[in-house]
């Protein structure tokens, strides 16, 4: 799928049968035989159900609870194995980055380049995103108002790109908990990008069970309904794993892999129905 064709389907405003799309995979790339058991289990669900999937994984977790925890194979192999995925299953592929200097390599395998929640506000990262003429994905800060996302915007248009992604995540409420504040999807659609939900990420609780998080993946299904049912949510982000509690990132949190099909089943039967699709 070509670039022009992947952006079509996000960023098309005068397409009124636009479709919701989905954006998965396992949270940090383990190995590429799970990450190609995952690619292929939604590739196959999307190409059968007409759905535009994204492939998700992270090369590095910079972000992680414990120096002991996992963070994955580093940029060379972690890039070799999304742009195997990429080629073997036709799929556009998003990972985020941690340092400026990543930018220019991650765009060479990515179609989209994610900003992670905690560092939306760095100006050097977002730009150096944007110069890539990629697509940015900015996930708001859980520290972050919805109406803030607008200034980290601002920086990638400041650079000449247009083509922005504004994901909600969870708010910090309180220690080691997070919660949706469904005003959001709202107030960053005004913005003008495509707003996408990231539900697991959203039902995380940070480093609550110690060295490593917890979270009420149980309810990821019904979230994501909930969210849709705004009528402001472009598209659903949700992280899945073949045995999530054997992941060694974010096994609190993570779905299952049919848990990841009916989600994308019951939240497109919803889209679509809202949008006579």
């Amino acid at each position: 799928m070509c670039k022009d064709e992947i952006y079509r389907k996000i960023f098309e405003k005068s397409d009124s049968k636009k479709d919701i799309f989905f954006i998965a995979g396992p949270c940090v790339i383990e190995s590429r035989d799970l990450a190609f058991a995952v690619a292929e289990k939604l590739a196959f669900f999307s190409k059968e159900n007409n759905l535009f999937f994204i492939f998700k994984s992270s090369y590095r977790k910079a972000n992680r609870s414990s120096i002991d925890s996992y963070s994955g194979p580093g940029i060379d192999e972690g890039l070799k194995i999304l742009s195997e995925i990429k080629k073997e299953f036709g799929l556009p592929v998003l990972t985020d980055i941690h340092e400026s200097n990543e930018a220019s390599a991650a765009a060479e395998v990515a179609d989209i380049i994610q900003i992670p929640a905690f560092l939306c506000r760095q100006t050097d990262l977002l730009v150096s995103a944007a110069k890539t003429g990629r697509a940015v994905n900015i996930k708001k800060g859980q520290f972050a108002s919805a109406k803030e996302m607008e200034f980290a915007a601002a920086k990638v248009v400041s650079a000449g790109n247009n083509t922005i992604i504004l994901t909600e995540r969870g708010t910090t409420f309180g220690y080691n908990n997070l919660v949706v504040d469904f005003r959001n999807f709202m107030d960053m659609k005004k913005i003008g990008f495509p707003v996408v939900y990231d539900v697991t990420h959203s039902l995380q609780r940070p480093a609550a069970d110690g060295k490593v998080s917890g979270g009420n993946p149980e309810h990821a299904v019904k979230m994501a309904c909930a969210a849709v049912a705004t009528g402001c949510v472009d598209g659903i982000f949700f992280e899945t794993h073949t045995d999530p509690r054997s992941a060694l990132s974010d096994a609190g949190s993570m779905i299952d892999i049919p848990a990841a099909l009916e989600l994308m089943q019951r939240t497109v039967e919803l889209y679509r129905g809202m949008n006579r699709i």
